[in-house]
């Protein structure tokens, strides 16, 4: 792998890092599984592009399209605990909804942002590096103080009903805690990660897509398999750590599978959804590995 190649990858991973914590605290956190990230990385993209098209501050837009996932985000959970539809079915009536919305909000399946100025631009500007170099340090910062702000929030009276929410909802509610609000809130919360997630890469690639969400659960929750299995989710901090990091060290897998070549056999750019099944395979079946040898050497 070359090193702009390996750059490359961890741009990649850190600009989809908080769109895994997302994810993480959704099916791993809440027990929610969520398919609404599908809709709302696009949604981000979305509203970050329009907002900065309309000559408005790239912080802005990336502040609205946080607020963008929120809402959306919320609607699944609305749906789920109000209107007593199943989670799954909720988050795919969501998902299907923001497509359609996301094409309103840009008028177009695609926008661009050539000419435009982003908080990538910024920050190259402001350092002076390369913007290979610079862009996966800007984008690190962004997810450690996000991650850092998390299990601030996740350490306080009303983050820990959230863990309990997800962990024995029947206890938490005996407790006075109404469980509904949490998990919209909770819902909310991913997706507005996500969607800012989405703001993000939309400002690195210079474009927003309509099309730019699909696979995002898959790889959301590729990165967070990979990340526990390496580093392991014994506190709630470690795992949130470990997703992030599952993210880089899941585009890193990716990269070098695509730098792959044996005799005339190589990957290519279509073959991004098999590489990821390889991936998850591989991540749930070495701690089995593990565990066997370890249970062979005891003996």
């Amino acid at each position: 792998m070359t090193s702009y190649a390996f750059f490359g990858a961890l741009e990649q991973g850190f600009a989809y890092g908080l769109m895994v914590i997302g994810v993480y605290l959704t099916f791993r956190v809440l027990d929610f599984p969520d398919l609404t990230v599908d809709g709302s990385l696009p949604l981000g993209a979305s509203v970050a592009a329009v907002v900065i098209t309309s000559g408005h501050s790239p912080v802005l837009a990336i502040v609205m399209a946080g607020g963008a996932g929120f809402l959306a985000g919320a609607v699944t959970g609305i749906l789920n605990t109000k209107f007593k539809i199943l989670h799954l079915l909720a988050s795919i009536l969501t998902m299907i909804a923001l497509y359609s919305i996301n094409l309103r909000i840009m008028g177009r399946p695609n926008m661009t942002l050539l000419g435009k100025e982003t908080v990538v631009d910024w920050f190259n500007a402001l350092t002076g590096m390369k913007p290979y170099f610079s862009t996966p340090i800007l984008f690190a910062i962004i997810c450690v103080v996000a991650v850092a702000v998390l299990i601030w929030f996740l350490h306080t009276e009303k983050g820990l009903a959230f863990l309990a929410t997800g962990d024995n909802m029947q206890m938490i509610t005996s407790q006075g805690v109404n469980t509904d609000t949490v998990v919209i809130f909770g819902v909310g919360l991913s997706n507005a990660l996500v969607a800012v997630s989405g703001a993000l890469v939309a400002q690195n690639q210079g474009a927003a897509d309509v099309n730019m969400g699909v696979g995002t659960i898959v790889a959301g929750l590729a990165s967070v398999i990979i990340g526990e299995t390496v580093f392991g989710d014994k506190t709630i901090s470690r795992a949130i750590v470990a997703a992030l990091l599952g993210s880089v060290l899941y585009r890193i897998a990716i990269a070098l599978a695509l730098g792959l070549k044996l005799g005339a056999f190589s990957f290519t750019p279509s073959d991004l959804n098999l590489i990821t099944a390889l991936l998850v395979i591989f991540a749930l079946v070495m701690p089995q590995v593990k565990q066997k040898l370890m249970t062979r050497r005891a003996r």
